[in-house]
């Protein structure tokens, strides 16, 4: 079931059609003339996939903790690079005030308009599939593959549900990636002394099997 077209009106921010508008518009009247479980099955995964990167980074802390510490360090790392990363976006939001497409361009998409105010660039979805993905990558190169296609399709799926414009999803991508690889290699030059640490108390089977 496609939702009715929108009637909220843009909240006093930035309109964002200008950039890809066109490209937005043409996916969004792809999902509308979609089969109605394809919308409701790339709803359901823009909405819910995220605790997909969840579990990968519980897959990939449980295998690391069986082979090597400091590689335990790592995947415990891999969610606060996320949280950090989902910190930097929102900052961003705050400091762009991007109105949602579906405000600006009153289009019929899948899910319902958002509320005036709920910015849209860039993709909070995006940016933290992205460092989920990258934080992982430096844990297991397997777990690190799939959420990199995991995040791709995040991207995609949140411009086919109506929630964000191409490049809101193309920034949240670059935001996640960057701020993950930034602070990687700081974890990565920490990690013996932290599972040192973590070594001498009760944390240590958080590190070791």
């Amino acid at each position: 079931m496609h939702a009715a077209t929108p009637t909220i009106t843009a909240a006093s921010g930035h309109d964002g059609s200008g950039i890809d508008g066109n490209v937005y518009t043409h996916v969004v009247d792809a999902a509308r003339d979609a089969p109605a479980w394809l919308d409701g099955l790339v709803s359901v995964f823009s909405t819910y996939g995220l605790v997909l990167f969840a579990v990968l980074m519980l897959i990939g802390w449980w295998q690391a903790r069986t082979r090597d510490a400091r590689q335990a360090v790592k995947a415990l790392a891999a969610p606060v690079l996320t949280v950090i990363a989902f910190a930097v976006s929102t900052v961003l939001k705050q400091a762009v005030h991007e109105n949602r497409p579906c405000q600006s361009l009153h289009v019929i998409t899948v899910e319902a308009c958002q509320a005036p105010g709920d910015w849209s660039f860039p993709s909070n979805h995006a940016t933290l599939a992205a460092a989920a993905a990258v934080a992982l990558w430096s844990v297991s190169a397997r777990l690190g593959v799939i959420a990199a296609v995991l995040a791709s399709a995040m991207a995609v799926s949140r411009v086919w549900v109506g929630a964000h414009y191409p490049h809101d999803v193309l920034a949240g991508l670059a935001v996640g990636a960057l701020v993950a690889l930034s602070l990687a290699p700081l974890v990565s030059r920490n990690a013996r002394t932290v599972a040192g640490l973590f070594g001498r108390t009760r944390l240590r089977p958080l590190i070791a099997s």
